[in-house]
This record gives structure tokens, C-alpha cells and sequence, in this order.
């Protein structure tokens, strides 16, 4: 059978069908009998208002000692906020360069975290010194400086993790991308990145500018020439590699993303059998290391400069190999302008749909229902629920979803029975990899149930902004979460 209906809400409006197996399955269990539906999944081409991936907007604040309305300040912003779900935050420290942040200063900056904590919004952080490319007119002229700047930021920093999806950079370079700086050396970076990490909380994100970088910061021992730690495999880098307290937490920002073979010098030129582990490496080595290690960490940034290599078909393939989960909004007109006057021409629901959409339905996660089944087992007693789902986005959801299963008497006005499930959909990378299937699994005892109809349905929240992640289907959320279908026990 199939049932149109007509829905409005959290989503927006919409006209969809529902579709339902033809018949139901009969069972029985505690001396009742019973019968099984369960729904049937169709991808949707939606846009989702889910947490940590996206285009984001960039804002500005220079920390100073004058008091300063965050509220009114960003109240005004608050129309262009309505379409995204990161907000981009520099804030410059230039002010302090000569010592401490100044008790003002602090209170100033703890201001502007309240502030923004008011809003739905997850946070990209970058502390700067500069940001007019001149960074050593403006950066501290010791590292001590720098370092105790992290200190002084570390009780903000930790108090609101739960907002702050990544901090990008260690405070050094123009714009904070780690060039430029007096600073850019492999020991100075090691140690800036040392404390940060030290400053924020496990669950923050951390992201430096470049690959080698990276590599610079990760200690693994030494590798032969020719020899890779990582497998661009599908769960990403070897567990040998695994040995710095920085694994897991570091990713990368690229603000040079798409605007030449290099990336504007985001990438080398040697090939990586030719290569040193710190060197540079040219686009297709690169693209190859980051398809394997963001499956892990969040990559993301800013496009530039109008040539081939952000050409869409170019483009498309390039972000799904780096697994990008966010980029900028305005920057750059000349590309994502582009991408608007293309057309996808693909197999599915994105058909037709213009280039600039379909990046934006595609950063980060876009977890979806591929189908349900619903059984019965151990002559009846229990009822067993296998989810199958798959990931079409660039990248994993990073922080691992928190999963339940609702179960719900349609008859009756009590809150329904919830079902943790165990299940591991981070491991849907995405990309490369989106047709992907992970089966999440349950099975619920039914001796305790009484005669009736039981909605079951089922639920997907973000670990830390508890926000609920919306699902690439057609159906929409309802109260209890997505409709898997119900169970109907009678004598």
C-alpha cells in the first residue's frame, strides 16, 4: 500500500509518499498475535539543517579593552545566520601582542562565547595576530607570549567545547594560516600545538594549514622513502601511525582549496616515492593522504581563483577525495558562481540540480536510510530491528551520532520505550565510498507487551550540541523521530 501525505515542519513544507510494505507479516509472542509493517526508504535531495558541516560565515572581532555589545553586534547579523549551522569566529588578538591578555580582554572574549552559545550555531575558531598579511608588524615578539595567551584562553576554551566544532591554526602566520610568521619552524609548531591541545577540550577539533604540516606534527618514527603509514583503505591510517596525542583530534584547513595544482602552495611537488614524510607532495599524493586520513579528522576551508581545477566535475571529484565538511560562503564569488551556472548530470534524485546545491547537500555527512527490516525471532518473543544505512557525503559525521530506537503504543499518551543502539556511523567515510552500507542492529524482547499497535522509529542526536541529525530521506522527522514501521499484537 502507499500513503501520500501532506507535511510541514522542522524541514520545511513538503508533499511526499510514503511508501510501506504491501502486506503484513504475521507472529506470534506471549500468546498474542501479531503482525509487522515496515516502511520503505527513498533518498531525498533535501537540504538538512544538521550540525558541524557546511558553508559557514566569517566573522570578525578585535579584542580590545573597550566594552563591547556581542549581543546587538550579533542580533544584526542574524538574518544572513538563518541558512547555516557554522559560524566562522577570527578573533585578533593583536591588542596583547606586548603580554598578557588584559582581565578586560578575557571578559571581553568570554562575552562574545556566551553570546554566540545563545545560538544553534557549532564554531570555527582561529585566534589570530594579523590579518592583513603583514603578521610581523603584529605577532608577539617572544613565543612565550603566544604560549601563555593559550593558557589565559584555556578555562573559556574548555567551558564551551561544546559549542566549537574545530580551532584552526596555533595562533601564528598571516591571517593565522601558518605562514610568514617568525614562528614557522617544525619545533615551534610542535610546541604550539602541544599546548593547545592541552588547552581545549579532547572532543575540539584542532586543524592546521597544510599536509606536511601535519606530517611535521605527527611523530612517527622514521619511515622509509617510498613507504606510506597510512592505507587510503576504508578506515583510513594505520594503527602503527597511531602514536601522538595529537591523532585523532588533528585535521586540516585549506584556504587555497581548488585554486591551482598546488593549491596555492598548500601542496608540493615531488613525488611522495621521492619524498621525504615532512615534504610537500604533489596534488595526486596529497589528495591520496587525505582521502585516508579524513575519514578521521575534519577537513575544510575557503575556494579560489576561477581556473580547471575547481571547474564542478573537477571539483566534485577532488572534494570527495579530501573529505570536505565545510567551506566558506562568499569566497570565491568567482568559483562558487560557477558551480552555480553548472548542472549535475547523475543517476538519482540530484538530476538536473544546479553545481553550487548539490556541494552544499554534500559537505560533510548526509546519512541516510537505504532500508529497514523488521523480524521476529525466538518463536515470537522478540522483535528484531536491522537498519541499513549509508553515508552520500563528502565526509564521515566525525563525533559518533548517539542512536535509539523509540517504540511507541499508538493508542496511548505515555512517553514511548527508548532503546539505545549500539553502532558505529563514523565509519561511513563518504566520498569515494558513499554507496557504503552499515547495518545497525537490535533485538527487543516483546514478553512484556500488552495488546496494541506500537509505532517504532528511530533517532540520530549529536553528542554535543544534542541536535538532532536530520536523515536523508524523504520521509520526514517526526515526534519520535523516522517511522521504521509498527507492530500490531492482538489475541
Amino acid at each position: 500500500m502507499a500513503v501520500v501525505l501532506a507535511c510541514a515542519g522542522l524541514l520545511g513544507g513538503c508533499s511526499l509518499k510514503k511508501e510501506m510494505a504491501d502486506q503484513w507479516i504475521p507472529f506470534g509472542a506471549n500468546g498474542l498475535k501479531g503482525e509487522i509493517e515496515q516502511a520503505v526508504f527513498t533518498e531525498s535531495e533535501r537540504r538538512l539543517n544538521n550540525p558541524n558541516r557546511g558553508f559557514y560565515q566569517l566573522y570578525e572581532f578585535l579584542i580590545t579593552d573597550n566594552e563591547t555589545d556581542y549581543k546587538k553586534i550579533i542580533e544584526e547579523w542574524y538574518p544572513e545566520l538563518a541558512d547555516i549551522n557554522l559560524m566562522f569566529i577570527q578573533i585578533n588578538l593583536q591588542s596583547y601582542g606586548e603580554g598578557d591578555i588584559s582581565q578586560k580582554g578575557l571578559d571581553n572574549i568570554e562575552k562574545l562565547f556566551d553570546t554566540l552559545e545563545t545560538y544553534e550555531k557549532q564554531l570555527i575558531i582561529r585566534f589570530v595576530y594579523d590579518r592583513e598579511g603583514r603578521v610581523r608588524e603584529h605577532e608577539p615578539g617572544s613565543l612565550e607570549v603566544i604560549l601563555r595567551h593559550m593558557e589565559q584562553l584555556e578555562d573559556t576554551l574548555k567551558k564551551h567545547c561544546k559549542q566549537i566544532f574545530i580551532v584552526q591554526g596555533v595562533f601564528t602566520g598571516n591571517w593565522g594560516e601558518m605562514n610568514g610568521s617568525r614562528y614557522d619552524t617544525e619545533e615551534n609548531w610542535r610546541v604550539l600545538a602541544k599546548k593547545l591541545a592541552q588547552v581545549t577540550d579532547e572532543s575540539t577539533y584542532l586543524g592546521v594549514r597544510t599536509p606536511a604540516q601535519w606530517r611535521s606534527l605527527i611523530s612517527i618514527g622514521q619511515i622509509p622513502k617510498g613507504e606510506l603509514p597510512y592505507t587510503p583503505g576504508k578506515f583510513g591510517m594505520k594503527r602503527e601511525s597511531r602514536i601522538s596525542p595529537l591523532w585523532g583530534r588533528l585535521g586540516l584547513f585549506n584556504d587555497g582549496m581548488l585554486g591551482s595544482e598546488g593549491d596555492y602552495g598548500t601542496y608540493g611537488w615531488k613525488q611522495v616515492s621521492d619524498a621525504e614524510w615532512t615534504d610537500g607532495w604533489q596534488r595526486e599524493d596529497e589528495l591520496a593522504f587525505q582521502d585516508a586520513l579524513c575519514r578521521s579528522v575534519p577537513n575544510g576551508g575557503e575556494t579560489i581563483m576561477d581556473n580547471p581545477y575547481n571547474d564542478l566535475s573537477n571539483a566534485l571529484k577532488d572534494l570527495s577525495a579530501m573529505h570536505v565538511t565545510y567551506l566558506n560562503k562568499w569566497h570565491d564569488p568567482s568559483v562558487l558562481n560557477k558551480w552555480a551556472d553548472s548542472i549535475v548530470e547523475e543517476d538519482g534524485c540530484f538530476n538536473g540540480m544546479d553545481g553550487y546545491t548539490y556541494v552544499e547537500r554534500h559537505l560533510g555527512y548526509r546519512l541516510l536510510i537505504e532500508s529497514v527490516q523488521l523480524n521476529y525471532g525466538r518463536r515470537g518473543s522478540r522483535l528484531s530491528v536491522r537498519i541499513n544505512m549509508k553515508n552520500t557525503g563528502f565526509a564521515p559525521v566525525y563525533r559518533n551520532p548517539e542512536l535509539k530506537l523509540l517504540i511507541h503504543r499508538e493508542d496511548s499518551e505515555e512517553e514511548p520505550l527508548v532503546y539505545p543502539i549500539e553502532g558505529q556511523l563514523c565509519r561511513l567515510a563518504g566520498g569515494k565510498e558513499a554507496g557504503d552500507v552499515l547495518a545497525l542492529q537490535k533485538e527487543i524482547s516483546l514478553k512484556e507487551f500488552e495488546e496494541g499497535r506500537y509505532g517504532i522509529y528511530f533517532t540520530v542526536t549529536d553528542p554535543n550540541s544534542g541536535r538532532r541529525i536530520y536523515l536523508a530521506n524523504q520521509q520526514n522527522a517526526g515526534e519520535y523521530g523516522y517511522w521504521l514501521g509498527r507492530i500490531e499484537l492482538r489475541r
